[in-house]
């Protein structure tokens, strides 16, 4: 599956693009039959059989139309669709992230299925979140089809907040909760237990209630009081032993280890990871709890994946037709019972499947993460890049030092992150 995404590397080829889609001539999406392509990301090695039984039954059902699946390794795919994107050779169909939509958008390579009629017909298929999360800012639409989601839920050890004196049947479900739990965790392990192990992301800003972004998305504004004020409390679990010693540099894969080994009581993790627990920490197994992150909005974090259109396909209506084939509920559902995915079609997430643990431990994880998804929206801004992402990093661990207030550190992120969308 794909790992980080990213818009970044596709920004500086797409300033010539736009001189080069005549290489694609576009048949104004008259004509529903034709060859197209279709690229995924990643996704053969584990479900050939799967795509290949997708493209055969849409054949089937439209004989006049002819699809060619092609699919592209994790690495490098921005450079990947940057490069056919300058060459006039983006395929009819792209498997895109919103953040690698953007871009593409802003050049005028993608439909807006908000104004393609024969696109927006669809639009009541799908969850208003996920419809509105691949929505791009600026640009006055959505520019894919919804497929996909993820989440993941909180992990945390109840015999940590039994020992601690916390009831461990009522794990923090905001910010100030999850703060007093992270004092009390610490004050009264005499130290030896973090509640957390990573320093804030711009996800944890989000569900502070911090406004991360003006409305048509040229500016950053997690400086603003409610971001100084969150990175301030940090601060406090950080010198006070709320925040693991170790949080500056640790990995996701460090503070999983740190979780297993019950030197931290809450964790983000998966499906995957009950196996492990399992295996190799039976005691933390035993006294495993699940929940939602914290968050002051009422609305949790998920991430989202969409079918795009080219805008430039000669096929357009074929293109079109085929990538809400791919996203509609029958073959969303089907792809989300094969992989630990969840439907972004309305009403799939009712279905006993997602609602009603089977016993396994993939199904707790699966009942738990799909109750998340009810309201959830996808925090992470659309044209925030991985290299804005790691400022933002290195000024918390600045603030979190001492080396800078928090209101400097952030002021600062935010003015090197703004330099670099304006380079963009």
């Amino acid at each position: 599956m794909p790992g980080s995404r990213t818009f970044g590397t596709l920004a500086l080829a797409l300033t010539t693009a736009l001189a080069l889609t005549a290489c694609g001539s576009n048949d104004g999406g008259g004509g529903g039959g034709g060859g197209i392509t279709f690229q995924t990301w990643n996704l053969r090695a584990n479900f050939k059989d799967y795509f290949e039984d997708l493209v055969q039954d849409f054949e089937k059902q439209n004989p006049g139309v002819k699809v060619t699946w092609l699919d592209q390794p994790a690495e490098h795919y921005a450079d990947k669709l940057s490069a056919d994107a300058a060459a006039g050779t983006l395929p009819d169909v792209v498997n895109v992230s919103p953040d690698l939509s953007y871009p593409l958008a802003k050049a005028g390579m993608l439909v807006n299925l908000d104004k393609e009629k024969a696109a927006a017909r669809f639009k009541d298929e799908y969850t208003a979140e996920a419809w509105q999360g691949n929505a791009l800012p600026g640009l006055g639409g959505s520019y894919s089809f919804p497929w996909y989601l993820t989440t993941g839920p909180l992990f945390y050890n109840k015999a940590l907040f039994r020992s601690a004196g916390l009831d461990p049947e009522k794990p923090p479900k905001n910010y100030a909760e999850l703060f007093t739990t992270a004092l009390a965790m610490a004050r009264n392990s005499g130290g030896r237990t973090a509640t957390l192990a990573n320093t804030p992301s711009v996800e944890d800003f989000g569900r502070y209630g911090v406004k991360l972004m003006n409305d048509d998305a040229t500016k950053f504004t997690y400086n603003e009081p409610k971001g100084v004020e969150l990175l301030a409390k940090y601060k406090e679990l950080y010198d006070r032993g709320g925040l693991d010693p170790q949080a500056l540099t640790n990995t996701p894969e460090k503070s999983g280890q740190k979780f297993l080994e019950q030197k931290v009581a809450m964790n983000p993790g998966g499906a995957n990871d009950l196996a492990t627990f399992k295996e190799n920490a039976p005691t933390l197994y035993r006294n495993l709890g699940i929940t939602d992150a914290p968050n002051n909005t009422g609305k949790p974090n998920m991430y989202v994946m969409g079918v795009a259109v080219n805008e430039k396909s000669k096929h357009k209506a074929a293109a079109i037709a085929f990538a809400h084939f791919v996203t509609d509920r029958k073959n969303q559902e089907a792809f989300a019972h094969e992989v630990a995915v969840f439907p972004s079609t309305r009403g799939s997430l009712d279905d006993p499947y997602w609602t009603k643990s089977d016993g396994t431990d993939e199904g707790r994880v699966r009942v738990a993460s799909a109750k998340m998804l009810k309201g959830a929206v996808n925090y992470t801004p659309v044209v925030m890049s991985d290299e804005m992402k790691t400022i933002l990093k290195n000024e918390v661990a600045k603030a979190l030092q001492g080396k800078k207030s928090a209101k400097q550190a952030l002021d600062d992120a935010v003015a090197q992150s703004d330099r670099l969308l304006r380079q963009n």
